[in-house]
């Protein structure tokens, strides 16, 4: 496949996926295929002592600052998007985040 034929094609792709994406929004659901994954809410204290991390080592280890962990553990805040799937990805599997990031 040429270069050109390349990029025609993955603009087509991503024409495409705007397009649906944008009938989706204006309530057309006949081409959406939408997934909803429950993600359980995680006692973040009870799996940083489960797998054995001080805080300092926790908070490295899924890119937060140990007050943000601080707030998680204590209640005062309450891990939300992308934080609250990862915490829900190391409590099924705890040494996810080790696996997938070692060189």
């Amino acid at each position: 496949m040429s270069k050109i034929t390349k990029a025609e094609s993955a603009f087509d792709k991503i024409r495409q996926g705007l397009e649906e994406a944008y009938a989706f929004a204006k309530g057309d659901k006949s081409a959406a295929c939408v997934r909803n994954i429950e993600v359980p809410t995680i006692d973040v204290a009870e799996l940083r002592n489960k797998i054995g991390y001080s805080q300092n080592e926790f908070a490295k280890s899924i890119g937060v600052s140990k007050g943000t962990l601080l707030g998680w553990e204590q209640g005062r805040r309450r891990p939300t998007g992308a934080a609250r799937v990862l915490l829900g990805m190391i409590d099924k599997r705890p040494s996810i985040v080790q696996e997938l990031l070692s060189a």
